[in-house]
């Protein structure tokens, strides 16, 4: 035998003996003779009161999941009982955590390497009490002793595998976050297959990658409140937890109901010793999108009630912050469908909601409530405290601008058919969502409107208060005969409507905005037609009256209808407002006042030659919005040519018409000649 060899004999035999010595000591050793001393020094690290009050033991046993030689080698099994570790002195409970028994087993041979490699620790009986003051103070935070940064760190290295455990209790008293919930974890009769709650597919899935997730073992029963509203549910886990291997799932199931939100999760969460993952089945239903506000701090719009499917995917330990996909869901808002893509990712300076949403039919009713809308018994269903003044049409229940600096949003929206009733013709709704640091935009809020399109850009400042509000609007090509599908007279129309709009305000509400509005409002409508029954079919009792006073129960036919309203202050004035008809040229004048609802608006036709047409005193439309009164105004009778008095006001108004108008079918458009002679300051030649 070489010198070498004998050398490298005579340490292995030294390092068997020492291994021996320590198998022996340790063997025989009574170690509760340390308890004493291992409670002070756990107690100083911690600063807390801890105690091992039990039998404190270490049992040597065989590993049979070792393979060769190593299965032959008995490891030694710590066993300790009793455990309890204090809170600190803020605290009224006087222990924070009571353990029956802990159990582990220790590898011996990575010692010799300064690792301390621990496979497995089984909990008995845990009972945890978690508690955080509004102040920010925890008992989960331990004044721990501070490091010199000039130190070298530590050579050891712990390393666990899992955790089991069986039936405990776990409470959160957190006051921050204004919740109080008890957990109770509890053995199954009997372990159910992961197959069994996540459907075969997903457990296909998961087998397909290597793994094979655990039945699930323990029942939980949860009960108190989350973010001060009530909680309940029950769930199921697991019974081991893998800290080290982040491929092996651990499964988790779910059914809670808090407040009004009910969510259902059923799936797995892998590598929690790094804040793992979540693959999980998650479903929703509320009576109101807004309502997960509090619960997740995603801002989202009031909406009727609603229910999703779909699969969330969260990634907890992302160097930018945890993000999370909810991915392929689908569901109902209201009587619309919904389905698309989410994200939200914890980043800074705010958390950001990005996604593609779809909805194949949208009811325009299930809008109204991102607006105030919809009615005071909705807006009691879904949570809403404003009640909509009777008698005041215009929504006043307040955006919640409060919320809007919370997080970012960049979120497309498409509603491929929008249904309002089968009489109005809307196709398609598109919409891209940006919301920047308290910044809301629609740019654009595009909709299909019997053939033509509706282009909208809002821009809603939440920052300012009160809010400040701007909205451009662009009609064009909206085919009449379509526009009235049902209205006989213009199924052969080649007619169209045109228009723009550019309004601001300032205000949290709708009718805010619109009280303080300052901008402009055209319109030009060519070769239409007009009869008490299109006021009919447009729900307009009051153009009702007014057609019947003018024009009897015939139709009649438009050439054009034009108006140019400024609005200033909440007060919309008609610059110029005419409809031009075979009979007359009716000619209106007044205001719409926004902040008080009320309309003052007189109406004067004349007639075109020796045509029939006896009215010859104007009309009157004043009140307010919600139920206006028409009549006749009282008086001498109108002098022919009144309603041109005033034309030199309306050459303006009328030359920024013009650009309204466009051929339509192919045809000149008839509003051209009117607005022309309108714009040289002369009379219509049809008027006499």
């Amino acid at each position: 035998m070489t010198r070498g060899s004998k050398i490298f004999s005579g340490i292995s035999a030294t390092l068997l003996v020492l291994l021996a010595v320590l198998g022996i000591v340790i063997a025989t050793f009574d170690w509760n003779r340390i308890k004493p001393t291992l409670n002070e020094k756990v107690s100083e690290a911690l600063h807390r009161p801890f105690a091992i009050n039990g039998n404190l033991a270490v049992q040597w046993q065989r590993e049979p999941d070792q393979g060769g030689w190593r299965a032959w080698l008995p490891w030694p099994h710590f066993v300790a009982e009793d455990l309890t570790l204090g809170n600190p002195d803020w605290s009224k409970s006087p222990q924070m955590v009571i353990l029956k028994r802990v159990e582990f087993r220790l590898a011996l041979l990575p010692l010799l390497l300064q690792q301390v490699v621990i496979p497995r620790i089984d909990l008995t009986g845990p009972d945890a009490k978690l508690e955080r003051l509004a102040d920010g103070r925890a008992n989960w935070t331990f004044d721990l002793p501070k490091v010199d940064a000039n130190a070298e760190p530590s050579k050891w290295v712990i390393d666990i595998g899992t955790i089991g455990f069986d039936k405990g209790l776990v409470s959160l008293n957190d006051q921050r976050l204004k919740t109080q919930v008890e957990l109770v974890i509890d053995l199954l009769g009997k372990p159910i297959p992961f197959s069994d709650i996540v459907g075969s597919g997903q457990a296909k899935k998961i087998h397909d990658q290597g793994v094979v997730p655990q039945d699930y073992t323990f029942g939980l029963t949860v009960k108190g409140q989350y973010h001060g509203q009530k909680l309940s549910g029950t769930g199921k886990v697991g019974g081991l937890l893998a800290l080290k291997d982040a491929t092996q799932p651990f499964p988790l199931q779910a059914d809670l109901q808090i407040a009004d939100t009910h969510i259902a999760v059923a799936g797995t969460l892998t590598d929690p010793q790094n804040l793992g993952a979540l693959d999980l089945r998650l479903k929703l239903a509320g009576s109101s999108l807004a309502n997960l506000y509090p619960l997740t701090g995603v801002t989202l719009p009031d909406s009727p009630a609603y229910a999703t499917d779909g699969h969330l995917v969260a990634k907890l330990h992302e160097p930018e912050g945890a993000s999370f996909r909810y991915e392929g869901f689908n569901g109902k808002i209201g009587n619309s469908d919904i389905q698309g893509d989410l994200g939200y990712a914890a980043s800074q300076p705010r958390p950001k909601l990005t996604g593609t949403l779809v909805s194949n039919q949208l009811l325009l009713a299930d809008l109204a409530p991102l607006i105030g809308a919809d009615s005071n018994a909705a807006q009691k269903k879904r949570g809403g405290d404003s009640k909509q003044p009777v008698g005041k049409v215009l929504p006043v229940e307040a955006f919640r601008t409060e919320r809007w600096r919370d997080m970012d949003a960049d979120v497309e929206f498409t509603g491929k058919k929008i249904v309002q009733s089968t009489d109005l013709p809307f196709t398609d709704l598109y919409t891209h969502v940006v919301l920047d640091d308290g910044q809301l935009s629609l740019q654009p809020l595009r909709f299909g409107v019997a053939g033509g399109k509706l282009d909208a850009d809002i821009r809603l400042d939440g920052r300012a208060t009160p809010l400040q509000g701007r909205a451009k609007l662009t009609a064009r090509n909206f085919k009449l005969k379509q526009l009235f599908p049902t209205f006989e007279p213009m199924k052969t129309s080649f007619g169209e409507l045109n228009g723009d709009a550019d309004i601001s305000g300032r205000g949290n509400s709708i009718a805010a905005l619109l009280g303080t509005s300052n901008g402009d409002l055209k319109m030009l409508v060519n070769d239409g037609a007009i009869s008490r029954g299109l006021m009919e079919i447009a729900g307009l009792n009051v153009g009702n009256y007014v057609v019947g006073k003018m024009f009897g129960d015939q139709t009649v036919k438009i050439n054009c209808a034009a108006a140019d309203l400024g609005i200033k202050n909440g007060l919309a004035t008609t610059r110029l407002f005419v409809f031009d008809t075979e009979n007359a040229i009716v000619y209106i004048d007044g205001t719409a006042n926004f902040r008080s609802e009320q309309l003052e608006l007189k109406i004067n036709p004349e007639s075109k030659g020796m045509r029939v047409f006896s009215l010859r005193s104007p009309l009157y439309v004043r009140g307010p919005f919600a139920k206006p009164d028409a009549g006749v105004e009282t008086g001498p009778l109108l002098l022919r040519g009144a309603g041109m008095v005033l034309l030199g006001a309306v050459m303006g108004p009328a030359a920024g018409l013009l650009a309204l108008v466009a051929p339509s079918g192919g045809e000149p458009n008839q509003c051209a000649p009117l607005l022309e002679q309108m714009k040289a300051g002369k009379a219509p030649k049809t008027v006499k």
